[in-house]
């Protein structure tokens, strides 16, 4: 069968792109069809890889200025020609499950959410994280568009697979559709346990506002406690003029610098609501309990009091309370790997592939 991916943008590594990885490994012949690339900011590998890029990726300022280009990402990804290609596998937060495919193909998406800042993030996405006030004037005339557009193309799609069981739901609420749940792999292997444990916190993130990395800042100030962040985005500079003496700023950090902090933290802080949250499991991974906000994905891959601790409202007391929970409990590290490990990649590729071999042998026998 030849096999097609496509992927929303090839801009920046995070936990999508790790799953992508795992698409490529499986189906190294596949091409990879994305909206643009910016290859500074991608592993090695992807330098060597079949991408094709849509004519997004060739326009003036594309790879700075993208978010300014919404209301053509829509159009360029119809663009796109699958025709000589028998399944699609698309992989997707926005635009990739958008694409055109003929009655004899077989498009599966791995959904890691519907469009957030469509959807349930809308009010924030317009009222905090655009500052340009020309650009927010005339965003939710093309937000409209494209929330219409998002639920149209779902109907495009012939199975989804969802990357949590919120996720799944967000599916069902936003699409109508039905998804199967097959978590997203953590690099198990890479990460190490060690017996030298510093008296630090860490954060490993993109600095977005939807992290909510300032209510670790503002606890941590208050705590007068280490917090080492590590990640870098466009809300950094925001983020440091908010930090006391006791925060540190790492910025972006090879794998081998992030493994060993990974090693040596106290415990590991996630501070916003994620889709699912691959961080947190590279933490446990290396044997660290977590502190994680009680919603959404982490209520997936972590085990209150066991592998770590929740604080259950978006606030600073709140936080300020699981920590001092979290000071109060012992944790085992090799429980907390036997954890992570469950949730590795062999595991993922594995129900991967036998979820597409079923998707086609349904389609082969008509049953899509």
């Amino acid at each position: 069968m030849r096999i097609a991916i496509i992927h929303d943008y090839l801009n920046q590594y995070g936990g999508a792109e790790r799953v992508l990885e795992c698409f490529m490994d499986l189906f190294p012949e596949a091409p990879v069809f994305t909206m643009l690339t910016d290859l500074s900011k991608m592993p090695k590998r992807f330098e060597q890889a079949d991408i094709r890029n849509s004519f997004i990726h060739n326009l003036p300022f594309a790879k700075k200025h993208y978010k300014k280009m919404l209301s053509l990402f829509p159009i360029a990804v119809e663009q796109f020609d699958l025709r000589e290609f028998d399944v699609i596998l698309s992989s997707s937060s926005a635009f990739a499950k958008g694409v055109i495919t003929n009655p004899n193909q077989l498009h599966i998406c791995y959904c890691y959410t519907p469009m957030r800042y469509v959807w349930d993030l809308y009010h924030q996405y317009i009222k905090e994280d655009v500052t340009n006030p020309l650009f927010r004037m005339a965003l939710p005339f093309v937000l409209h568009k494209i929330r219409s557009w998002d639920q149209l193309t779902a109907q495009r799609v012939d199975h989804f697979i969802a990357d949590s069981k919120s996720i799944s739901k967000r599916i069902s609420k936003y699409y109508g559709r039905d998804s199967q749940v097959i978590y997203p792999p953590v690099s198990f292997d890479k990460f190490k346990q060690s017996e030298r444990i510093e008296d630090f916190f860490l954060i490993v993130s993109r600095m977005i506002p939807y992290k909510r990395i300032d209510l670790a800042i503002e606890a941590f100030n208050h705590l007068k406690k280490p917090l080492v962040i590590i990640g870098d985005g466009y809300d950094r500079n925001r983020l440091q003029s908010l930090a006391g003496p006791t925060i540190t700023f790492l910025g972006r950090q090879p794998d081998d610098v992030i493994v060993d902090y990974y090693s040596r933290c106290k415990g590991f802080i996630l501070a916003g609501e994620e889709d699912f949250g691959i961080t947190p499991l590279e933490a446990q991974a290396s044997g660290r309990p977590v502190i994680a906000y009680g919603k959404g994905g982490a209520l997936e891959t972590v085990i209150h009091k066991e592998t770590g601790v929740f604080f259950n409202e978006s606030t600073v007391e709140s936080l300020l309370q699981a920590v001092q929970q979290f000071d109060s409990l012992s944790f085992d590290p090799v429980r907390i790997r036997e954890h992570a490990k469950s949730f590795d990649e062999i595991r993922f590729k594995e129900e991967i592939l036998d979820f597409v071999q079923s998707a086609i042998k349904q389609k082969e026998f008509g049953h899509v």
